[in-house]
């Protein structure tokens, strides 16, 4: 007769079993900020992303967060993006992604975030701003609303990037304002829908993939966006011309949960904070030459590029955009409403 055996000995099998399925729902639950404890460190992950390519000004400015994160935290904190919206999450979808754990954060484009908060909408106004500086200043002046608003909704503001300015890609040259009722344009936010439309275009804000699906099936002839963002999506295969009307300078805004900034140490927070500055400061020195640079690759592929662009067209986009401004600065508040008088006396 067998010795008793103790209990853990008794059901080898059954025990080994509960073990792999335990392992195994562990591997299943990996989250978007992942923690691997080594000898006296831990290493954490932050998956990011942006529905913009590597190339475009927001995937350059998540490439530089990465690497000065990487860099200042010696390795501890590392950020892998996801670019071109491969992870299917455009940027009014962001906050809900971060909060429900399928990104620790992101990098989205300002206009589409109005809908959680108004105010997030203020770089997409029209005609607000005509320069990088004034831009810059205005954003500054913003950035606290900016954090509330965010904050209020679980998530940090990590930086912010200015975009060339706004113009108008065409499937024709546009002559004036008359030209604007045969547009069907896709536009970048509600309030840029609403201008657009007031101005007689057919438009509607879609997200870049809808929009992109909506041109390659020729249901779209118009893209209101940069040439940046033109560029970084080949545009003129479908919109050979592109009118400057310096609608806007929009920004995008860089953001993590709250929960995993604070789950740092002070230390590490203090340097991610500053790798973001270092990325905020990067981002503004890219802005002085991109404009430029932008013109020069869109002409070398064809593109027919109206700068100035005509007086006609100007004053039926300037007059369309009066009512959305005011509703905008009701919704938004007095705080917002005062920068935006502040923009308007530069």
């Amino acid at each position: 007769m067998l010795p008793d055996l103790p209990l853990p000995m008794r059901y080898p099998v059954k025990r080994i079993r509960v073990i792999f399925a335990l392992v195994a729902l562990v591997l299943s639950l990996a989250p978007a900020v992942a923690q691997v404890t080594s000898p006296g460190t831990s290493q954490i992950t932050w998956q990011m992303t942006t529905e913009y390519p590597e190339t475009n000004i927001s995937g350059i400015g998540l490439v530089t967060f990465a690497s000065r994160v990487s860099e200042r935290t010696n390795g501890v904190v590392t950020v892998t993006n996801a670019f071109d919206n491969r992870l299917k999450i455009n940027s009014g979808e962001m906050p809900r992604a971060a909060l429900d754990g399928r990104i620790a954060g992101g990098d989205a484009f300002a206009g589409a975030l109005s809908g959680v908060d108004p105010v997030l909408g203020l770089s997409t106004l029209p005609f607000l701003v005509q320069s990088a500086e004034i831009a810059r200043a205005t954003n500054l002046r913003a950035r606290p609303l900016y954090e509330k608003a965010l904050a209020a909704r679980g998530l940090k503001l990590l930086y912010v990037t200015i975009w060339p300015a706004t113009g108008l890609w065409s499937e024709r040259a546009l002559q004036g304002a008359d030209d604007l009722p045969a547009l069907n344009l896709r536009a970048y936010d509600t309030n840029s829908s609403e201008v657009m439309r007031a101005a007689g275009a057919n438009a509607q804000f879609l997200p870049m993939d809808a929009a992109l699906a909506g041109l390659k099936e020729h249901r779209l002839n118009a893209f209101l966006t940069s040439g940046d963002g033109g560029a970084g999506r080949k545009l003129w295969d479908f919109l050979p011309h592109f009118t400057a009307i310096n609608y806007a300078m929009p920004v995008s805004i860089a953001f993590v949960r709250n929960d995993v900034f604070a789950a740092l140490s002070e230390p590490m927070q203090r340097e991610v904070l500053a790798a973001a500055a270092e990325t905020e400061q990067s981002q503004f020195a890219l802005l002085a030459h991109r404009t430029s640079e932008n013109y020069a690759r869109m002409r070398d592929n064809g593109v027919a590029i109206a700068d100035p662009a005509p007086q006609s067209l100007l004053a039926a986009l300037r007059k369309a955009a009066t009512a959305t401004v005011t509703a905008w600065e009701t919704q938004a508040g007095a705080d917002a409403a005062a920068i935006v008088e502040w923009a308007r006396q530069q």
